[in-house]
């Protein structure tokens, strides 16, 4: 009797299996192709765009640039200068100096010349106490507003950023970003097109700016990182925006905004309650919470995406911070779906709750553990001696092929739309990467993922330090080069 119970659930898992492993294979085929509409439709209607029309236009709306900063006084100054650089008529940068415990503070009062103001301050959302809001004396930085509070974390900083902030619409970054000049101009585009339905939020490509050059704020040269590491990274990043939140945007269907660079109406934030410092997922939690007060008062929205490199950041290159990042992803990820499970399969929420939800749910929540379970059912069939060496390795080389395939269309992508990488060698790096990734990288992404899932399950919470080498401008890598070659000789 227990035999055959075993052996029938050893056949169900066997189908289970054997339906996922299609369902992966339908599945990316789909964003394929709806990515590629996306991308040609985006390409026809920007080929003749003048974004100087944004920049003078009377109605086009104001932008609050919110940017956190932590223990950030290595390279505050540099990076506020650069956002107050940004090519746009109605914006402000509001710097959140969240406790840090460093001279971040003393470094932006003496750079900018800022003084303490009596700011009526509007906790409109909850935060942590703020001690005070700086503005400068000097005309040339008057678009600048620092805030000092105590430490709350990057979802509290940004909730005092919303309630100190005037614009319409709030951008979300990272202060350690390179933002390109045309940043604003192309992220506003999207919620001055719409007439028939609100863009309540917009999303951006984030770049990878490893071993790049870096002169005044803008990456002058791109470059694959050095290690395999970060090449997997510039891989990925491609296969996640030029090809899965394009396709997820074309059918409405997008739930993440990276949280490096992110655009949001900002009445709608607070209406909504602004971010929730509970989750390490912030960014996801919020654009799934206000999709949900769209839905359930049948509001027509969007939630747009440009596919433009206006954003780059810095990527770890070391698997102890990288694994601290994939582990911290997984946990807000879960966090986010289990705050949320109401929208699973409820057609309430349209699209949204028939195929965003569950897509999180099987392909991003449940992709370690569906892959560890694999694995497990794989051994026992070797154990039992009911093992197919013919099906499996056919099984196996049709995902690999797949994987590769999904790569090298996301990095066709990536030239025919922008052709950051010129040079050759970069290329071949990349496509190698691809070869390898499967097999050297993914298996260490699953780990780090099944991690996370035990971390959310002991109740653990945090970011983990998130360690920065720094970009390199392009003077250094020239002093570094010389260097190089004077030792060598």
């Amino acid at each position: 009797m227990y035999s055959f119970l075993f052996y029938l659930i050893m056949e169900v898992l066997g189908v289970i299996f054997l339906f996922l492993s299609f369902s992966v294979i339908v599945t990316y085929l789909f964003i394929m192709v709806l990515s590629a509409l996306e991308m040609r439709d985006h390409r026809r209607k920007n080929r003749f765009a003048d974004y100087q029309d944004i920049i003078t236009s009377p109605i086009a709306p104001g932008v609050s640039i919110l940017a956190p900063a932590y223990n950030e006084g290595e390279s505050i100054v540099q990076n506020v200068k650069s956002l107050l650089s940004l090519h746009y008529g109605k914006f402000e940068v509001v710097v959140i100096n969240d406790g840090s415990k460093d001279d971040t503070l003393a470094k932006l009062i003496q750079a900018f010349e800022l003084e303490i103001t009596e700011f009526a301050y509007c906790e409109e959302i909850p935060a942590q106490p703020v001690k005070g809001v700086y503005k400068s004396k000097n005309r040339s930085f008057n678009r600048l507003v620092v805030i000092d509070k105590e430490n709350g974390g990057k979802a509290d900083a940004l909730n005092a950023g919303i309630n100190v902030s005037s614009k319409e619409l709030l951008a979300c970054i990272d202060v350690d970003c390179i933002l390109s000049h045309e940043s604003i101009t192309r992220m506003v585009r999207p919620f001055m097109e719409e007439t028939n339905r609100q863009v309540i939020a917009v999303g951006g490509v984030i770049g990878i700016a490893n071993n790049c050059d870096v002169q005044d704020g803008t990456v002058t040269k791109y470059r694959v990182p050095m290690t395999l590491l970060g090449r997997f990274q510039v891989i990925e990043y491609c296969r996640a925006f030029l090809m899965g939140r394009m396709a997820w945007a074309r059918v409405n269907g997008l739930m993440l905004i990276s949280g490096a660079f992110g655009f949001f109406k900002r009445d709608l934030v607070v209406e909504v309650g602004g971010y929730f410092p509970k989750t390490v997922g912030e960014d996801m939690e919020l654009v799934v919470r206000m999709r949900r007060h769209m839905e359930e008062r049948k509001i027509p929205y969007k939630v747009g995406f440009v596919p433009d490199p206006l954003c780059w950041t810095e990527v770890p290159e070391k698997e102890e911070v990288l694994s601290r990042q994939r582990n911290r992803w997984i946990r807000g990820t879960i966090e986010t779906l289990q705050l949320h499970r109401v929208i699973s399969f409820n057609p309430r929420y349209g699209i949204m709750g028939m195929l965003s939800y569950p897509y999180w749910s099987v392909f991003e929540k449940m992709a370690p553990v569906l892959e560890l379970l694999g694995l497990l059912y794989t051994l026992v069939l070797i154990i039992l001696g009911d093992f197919s060496a013919f099906y499996f390795i056919a099984l196996f080389v049709v995902l690999y092929l797949l994987s590769i395939l999904v790569s090298a269309f996301s990095l066709l992508y990536e030239q025919i739309s922008y052709n950051n990488y010129k040079d050759k060698k970069d290329l071949n790096k990349l496509i190698l990467t691809a070869f390898l990734e499967p097999m050297m990288i993914h298996p260490k992404i699953v780990y780090w993922g099944l991690g996370g899932h035990w971390d959310f399950i002991k109740g653990k919470g945090g970011w983990g330090q998130m360690i920065r080498t720094g970009f390199k401008k392009s003077e250094d890598k020239k002093n570094m080069e010389a260097d190089t070659l004077n030792s060598s000789s």
